[in-house]
């Protein structure tokens, strides 16, 4: 069982981030089109509704339940959106799907196919996360540019922490913050749209262009206003305003 919302003709599916699960896009999913589009929300396994599944935990894994969820829909061509780690997972599920069944990839604060680089403070403050609950508020803490309230913060913190296992949680940041997928996805011809919150301090317009302009061909990077990570909580109704607008009809 999938999240869908709309019947359009433009299929698009989304690829939750590290702190996200199918259901947690904020207000988002309530600002869509729907009547033009309809909108495939999956969860990794481990998370929301798979929270009991298990697996390798990884983005290739993920990108492939998400293309099996869009098969047995029966949807042939469809656009993406993956936010942050989501984005290396909309990498993967594009090399996996191909040019001819992707309209286009947008990517919201997008991890590249890449390591991501990490000093040792970094390392620490997210791969003990899983298991630290200080962590985990932390970085959304310090990836909004540590502007919103406690109230917000304390409740993002315990949605991770009941809609995601340990098991899952560690295994993301494994492979979103370790795994090499450049040689594996190529230069797809498919254009890419990055997302960059204007009050996001890790997920930036250079680390955009350092990765992901560097990797695909076909690359545009806008900046969002008046937010940081989570633009799906911190700015919904423009965020899909944007996307449909990237999307055309």
């Amino acid at each position: 069982m999938v999240k869908s919302v709309g019947n359009g003709d433009h299929a698009v599916v989304c690829l939750h981030g590290w702190f996200g699960w199918a259901e947690g896009w904020g207000y988002f999913p309530d600002a869509v089109d729907g009547g033009r589009f309809t909108y495939y929300f999956p969860d990794m396994r481990g998370y929301g509704a798979r929270r009991d599944e298990t697996g390798d935990f990884t983005m290739k894994e993920y990108a492939a339940d998400a293309l099996a969820v869009l098969d047995e829909a029966g949807v042939e061509r469809f656009s993406i959106v993956g936010h942050s780690m989501g984005g290396k997972a909309a990498a993967a599920l594009l090399a996996l799907a191909g040019d001819d069944r992707v309209n286009a990839l947008i990517g919201i604060a997008p991890v590249s196919p890449a390591p991501f680089p990490l000093d040792d403070d970094g390392r620490t403050l997210f791969f003990d996360a899983p298991a630290q609950e200080g962590n985990r508020r932390g970085i959304i803490d310090f990836t909004t540019g540590s502007r919103n309230g406690a109230g917000w913060l304390d409740a993002m913190t315990r949605n991770s922490l009941a809609t995601s296992t340990v098991e899952a949680f560690a295994g993301a940041v494994a492979s979103w913050a370790d795994e090499d997928y450049t040689g594996d996805v190529g230069t797809p011809s498919t254009p890419v749209t990055c997302l960059v919150g204007e009050n996001d301090p890790a997920l930036t317009v250079e680390y955009m262009d350092a990765f992901w302009v560097k990797q695909y061909p076909n690359v545009t990077v806008e900046t969002l206003p008046g937010c940081g990570h989570y633009p799906m909580h911190e700015i919904p109704v423009w965020l899909a305003t944007r996307i449909e607008g990237i999307l055309g009809a």
